[in-house]
């Protein structure tokens, strides 16, 4: 079967919760909804998500009260969240048979929730943002998903994961197979080397290295942060080659001589390194630490990276960017998957 041929069929009849109203949750829900599918919201009473649900035209419940008689249990919340919401809301409650369904295979992966074993288990990964899985629905496309199935207690739970992925519109642009072990390795993999950790730490120490040799701060945050959404679109639309095409000849013999010194084989032996912590459980068995700690090394890191000088000059010229105030996103605060 092919991503095209994937349908919503196999769940017209079902019962879906999704638990938590955050950017996927809310993305999901809506387009599921939209598919003409049975959908329940599972959340907290009380929070603004709470609300929000129910304005959108869903019918709420907590999330055990969702989980009862549900087919398919889609668990949309935080990863550090979905243990406790496992144990609390879904282990006793999910009905024998039913699906239940992540969107990212951490906890299921590194052993920190084991489903019973008479349910399907399933992951459907869309490889873009709530808004972007939103919106590209909304216009007839779709993004593309990563899908798998951990547990097939049933004989269905593929299926099912395609036609969850149909639902939200994945299958209108591209449905990939995976394992939750490569969809969850890749995945922090990505985040820690390349897009969130490797390239705020590039533009920092490029920012830093232009002011600490005299260059106006205002100068070097134009040169090495806000350019880099030019280059970042240029990579998105067409690749490497893409982006060599649309640079100057000069720009590119920079490229060709000078990247290979900046990212060298030491970089990627210290990727290598990170990649093993990775697949070895090292960083599931800190972040969880963490995370149980009450966050402390994260929120100090956090507050560093926020009072660094690139970002109070980076606030000031933004403020003189009014076209940025048209295009900008959610603040993180609200873009953030979470259960209220």
């Amino acid at each position: 079967m092919t991503e095209k041929q994937a349908t919503t069929a196999p769940l017209q009849n079902a019962r879906i919760a999704v638990l938590g109203y955050g950017s996927q949750g809310r993305a999901h829900a809506l387009n599921l909804k939209d598919s003409g599918l049975d959908v329940v919201v599972g959340l907290r009473p009380g929070g603004p998500s709470w609300s929000r649900a129910y304005v959108d035209g869903f019918a709420v419940a907590e999330p055990a009260d969702a989980v009862r008689g549900a087919d398919l249990v889609a668990v949309l919340t935080p990863d550090m969240t979905q243990p406790g919401i496992y144990k609390d809301a879904i282990e006793a409650n999910i009905k024998p048979g039913a699906t239940l369904l992540f969107a990212h295979g951490f906890n299921v992966h590194f052993g920190q929730i084991t489903p019973r074993a008479d349910i399907d288990v399933v992951l459907v990964a869309p490889k873009g943002p709530g808004a972007l899985v939103r919106r590209e629905y909304e216009i007839g496309r779709g993004v593309p998903c990563l899908f798998a199935v951990h547990q097939d207690a049933t004989g269905h739970a593929a299926e099912r994961a395609r036609a969850y992925a149909a639902g939200i519109g994945g299958a209108r642009a591209m449905l990939i197979e995976t394992d939750f072990k490569e969809e969850t390795e890749t995945d922090l993999f990505g985040e820690q080397a390349v897009l969130c950790g490797g390239a705020s730490e590039l533009v920092i120490k490029s920012f830093e290295t232009l002011v600490e040799a005299g260059y106006r701060p205002e100068i070097a945050y134009y040169e090495v942060m806000h350019e880099l959404k030019l280059i970042v679109d240029l990579f998105y639309e067409g690749g490497i080659a893409r982006m060599l095409e649309f640079i100057s000849e000069t720009a590119q013999y920079g490229d060709y001589t000078r990247g290979p010194r900046i990212v060298d084989a030491g970089t990627k032996e210290r990727m290598k390194a990170v990649l093993t912590e990775i697949q070895d459980g090292t960083f599931a068995r800190e972040w969880t630490a963490e995370y149980k700690a009450g966050l402390p090394n994260y929120k100090a890191f956090k507050q560093r990276d926020l009072e660094h000088p690139i970002e109070k000059v980076g606030a000031q010229l933004r403020a003189r960017m009014p076209w940025l105030a048209t295009n900008q996103p959610k603040p993180a605060a609200e873009e953030a998957t979470k259960t209220s």
